[in-house]
């Protein structure tokens, strides 16, 4: 029998058009969208379908937009596949979608998660404003040769991090706009297959992102949290959040300024005997990054479509 663990996307996953046939076909997953366009004050599945990406791509609409649309997909999942989602046995999300996998869990509602994480981009976006940044990935790369790029761009007046570990040869760096202008030139240099900007709008991991995580950590404490149902692996140490909601709180607020150890994190769920994963949500990036971590583990794909 397969053990299976569910994994739901973060930034940048996001696309004009997402959720709009589940909100047309799916009454469970329109009643999502509209509870969340209540909370947020504007019309979530309008910007989703509609756009422009402007907009859908600015950290406090995208953030909220890839967690409902995210749990829209699962509600389509739930229609489908009502057995796959009573025996999945763990979780875990990337950045943002750590918000999801703990709603999943039930640690986190969805009224709560769609505030908190409204929140998040707020404050993330207000830390990126201050410091205008961004990341790149940058793909074919060892350790070594990683850590060269970083120090000759720190050389040259820039600020950047490896901030998403996501997999062998795949890491995405977050830096100010002086050091994300010197990364495609020095890793092409240094022998990088490709660089690839993200659509997203700061330095997201890295200490350019205080006081995002104070702001956070005050939100998340007035939030009820509930020990995990299911384990929910988190991107600040790659194990199982704990039970006590205060710990999941502190490295949720963490999160925000730490790297993301997304490959760890996957190599921790196989080595616990998790061989069958599903990705739920927008896009097809943690099926490609799981390919290459391990070719042998099947992931299906459950898009918000």
């Amino acid at each position: 029998m397969p053990r299976t663990a569910f994994l739901f996307p973060g930034q940048g996953a996001q696309f004009v058009g997402m959720g709009r046939e589940l909100i047309a076909e799916r009454p469970a997953a329109r009643a999502l969208f509209d509870r969340a366009s209540e909370i947020l004050g504007y019309d979530l599945a309008a910007v989703c379908r509609e756009g422009p990406a402007e907009r859908l791509e600015a950290t406090d609409v995208s953030q909220p937009a890839i967690y409902v649309a995210s749990l829209a997909a699962l509600e389509d999942l739930k229609a489908t596949e009502p057995d796959v989602v009573a025996s999945c046995a763990g979780t875990a999300g990337l950045s943002l979608g750590e918000y999801t996998a703990l709603t999943f869990a039930g640690a986190i509602d969805f009224e709560s998660g769609v505030r908190i994480v409204q929140l998040r981009g707020q404050a993330m976006q207000a830390a990126a404003e201050a410091t205008p940044s961004g990341m790149a990935t940058v793909l074919g790369l060892d350790d070594g040769a990683l850590d060269t790029l970083c120090q000759r761009i720190h050389d040259q007046g820039g600020q950047i991090w490896k901030a998403n570990l996501l997999g062998p040869g795949t890491v995405a760096l977050s830096g100010d706009h002086t050091a994300l202008a010197l990364v495609e030139p020095i890793a092409t240099e240094l022998g990088a297959m490709k660089v690839v900007r993200l659509a997203v709008a700061g330095a997201f991991h890295t200490p350019l992102m205080k006081p995002a995580d104070a702001r956070l950590a005050t939100a998340l404490a007035d939030i009820p949290i509930h020990p995990p149902r299911v384990p929910v692996y988190s991107n600040v140490t790659a194990a199982p959040h704990p039970s006590d909601p205060a710990a999941i709180g502190q490295l949720l607020a963490e999160q925000v300024t730490r790297p993301v150890l997304w490959e760890a994190t996957i190599r921790q769920m196989i080595a616990d005997g998790f061989d069958s994963f599903y990705e739920i949500g927008p896009g097809r990036v943690l099926a490609g990054l799981l390919k290459r971590i391990d070719r042998k583990r099947p992931c299906t794909n459950i898009p918000a479509r």
